[in-house]
């Protein structure tokens, strides 16, 4: 049976495959050989991976190649996500990306220290003409970083359609070697109403995963009655990493015949969101593991392939199925999971009693939740699914259900705080409280008047906290009153404990200079061969203000020759 799936796959996965990738148009970015931390559309915190993770020997400083003949269209530098990203975009329509870079190649840096300096940002987005700068296949473009979002150094890599749609960048003959099978952790059964039941229970299961001694895996046998789904965590690793990455594709057979298939090629921006769609969101949350559903309620998602009544599974009784999944990296290494399943409606549990609540969020409906002087507005479609939602206000504590619900789209809370006195209020924020301990965490907040408004996409516990404190500035590799002739960069530490750094200016005889922000490091850097700083004696000034409008200044003077 194994032999005739394998069959069945390869030859759909060749007819599946006949696409116009071009194979030798893009060469390596780097000069090391490509080992990954990170694969295509793995799967992340509330979106799919778009790219390559590359790992940089654990260093920065890495020559970064333009994988083809090309031109800068977009240069985008930011404190968070991608950090320094260059976009090039070839004339077969293509662009590639190149992310978490350290610094940029000389005439690419030139100009954008220009724009930065016009603009007084060290965050900026810029989209140069085709002429502005063109580059050449394998032309050094930047060094390889950790700004950013990163986790450590790599560097992230991307090939985009013309419709800025993330491909899977092994399709263009992007070689990473792999000959290691994928490896299956766990295997899970979900009752999908409340008249179907697995091994005589109406709640999720989690069945016995046994190892074969050819790779492969079946399941202790169970049983089943109704309609069923089943959800899987899986994992790919590469033949020189030890990472957990994800996997290329995963199909489901019931009975011979294909009946579900997941097919990480390809997707949109617009999708990634529903990523939580894909997952068993409430097991993510709680235990930090990511069960990917093979069945669906919906159809966000492109990666969705050869779906045969939604992946849902159909057992009547007194009947016997086979159940198999089949997992594959790009490579093709493959790993099996069979499962037999008995079709009994005999001795079964009862269904599992719903809780309820004296609020039914309607998903396709606006619902605006009040009591005493906190609101919540939910849009229409804010939630994939009709539930009940447990609301409640204490004091200035918001309960707001338990993160175990993924949203669609964000949602207001409001606070009136009229009550307040005016010096208090202007150090409000609205907080989420995390962990076990309750620590409050700045959820980003507007003013209007006397209310505050918070824009999430995560229920659980909010509540009204208070920043009184000012960010500190701290000199770290010089001292007020030094020469600093010998100096390439001038460093300076900034923190805030409690809302966090809203914005930073820096300037030196009054005239603005650029500071690199790392949050990661909380150091601020300004590099001296920018060649603003001319004086012999100069004032530095630097203002850092949080997000509630607490505000530092720190004052020094220095020498240079």
């Amino acid at each position: 049976m194994r032999f005739i799936l394998s069959l069945l796959f390869i030859s759909s996965f060749f007819l599946n495959a006949q696409n116009n990738y071009p194979q030798d148009y893009f060469d390596s970015p780097l000069e090391i050989p490509l080992i990954l931390s990170g694969t295509f559309a793995e799967l992340r915190s509330n979106h799919f991976h778009s790219g390559l993770d590359i790992k940089t020997q654990q260093r920065t400083g890495l020559k970064v190649k333009a994988s083809a003949d090309g031109f800068v269209s977009r240069i985008k530098v930011s404190h968070y996500g991608y950090g320094k990203a260059l976009y090039i975009t070839h004339p077969n329509g293509y662009t590639t990306v190149y992310a978490h870079l350290q610094k940029f190649a000389p005439e690419i840096q030139a100009y954008i220290k220009k724009h930065q300096y016009e603009k007084e940002s060290y965050e900026i987005e810029l989209f140069p003409n085709a002429e502005v700068l063109p580059v050449t296949k394998n032309s050094i473009i930047a060094y390889s970083g950790n700004s950013g979002g990163s986790g450590g150094p790599h560097l992230h890599y991307e090939i985009r359609d013309k419709k800025e749609h993330p491909i899977n960048p092994m399709l263009f003959g992007i070689d990473i070697k792999d000959s290691t099978n994928p490896i299956i952790k766990s295997i899970y059964a979900y009752p999908l109403d409340e008249n179907s039941f697995v091994n005589k229970a109406n709640t999720k299961q989690k069945l016995q995963l046994i190892p074969l001694k050819n790779g492969d895996y079946t399941i202790k046998n169970i049983e089943a009655y109704g309609n069923i789904g089943f959800g899987i965590e899986t994992i790919d690793r590469q033949d020189l990493a030890a990472n957990s990455n994800g996997v290329y594709n995963i199909q489901t057979f019931l009975n011979g015949r294909r009946n579900f298939e997941l097919d990480f090629r390809k997707f949109s921006f617009s999708e990634t969101k529903h990523i939580n769609r894909l997952i068993d969101y409430e097991h993510y949350t709680t235990k930090k593991q990511r069960i990917q559903k093979l069945f669906k309620k919906d159809n966000f998602l492109s990666l969705y392939k050869s779906v045969v009544k939604d992946g849902c599974v159909s057992i009547q009784d007194s009947t016997y199925s086979v159940y198999k999944i089949r997992v594959a990296d790009y490579k093709n290494n493959e790993s099996w999971v069979t499962i037999h399943i008995k079709g009994t409606k005999d001795h079964i549990s009862e269904p599992q009693k719903k809780q309820s609540t004296p609020y039914y969020i309607k998903a396709n409906k606006a619902t605006n939740l009040k009591e005493g002087h906190v609101s919540v507005d939910f849009y229409k479609d804010t939630f994939y699914d009709d539930f009940y939602m447990d609301f409640q206000v204490k004091n200035d504590t918001l309960t707001l259900h338990k993160n175990v619900i993924a949203a669609n789209k964000t949602f207001n809370i409001t606070y009136d705080v009229s009550a307040y006195n005016d010096e208090d209020k202007s150090k409000l924020y609205i907080a989420r409280l995390l962990g076990r301990k309750k620590q409050p965490a700045y959820t980003s907040t507007k003013r209007k008047g006397d209310l505050l408004i918070a824009k999430t996409k995560t229920l659980g516990t909010f509540t009204l906290a208070t920043d009184s404190v000012k960010p500190t500035i701290t000199p770290v590799n010089f001292k007020k009153g030094q020469w600093l002739s010998k100096y390439r960069y001038l460093k300076i530490k900034i923190e805030d404990e409690l809302s966090g750094i809203s914005k930073y200016r820096a300037t030196v005889n009054g005239k603005w200079i650029l500071m690199e922000y790392d949050y990661k490091t909380k150091i601020l850097t300004h590099d001296f061969n920018d060649g603003i700083i001319t004086d012999t004696k100069n004032n530095l000034k630097v203002i850092i203000t949080d997000n509630v409008g607490n505000n530092s200044t720190f004052e020094a003077l220095f020498y240079r020759k």
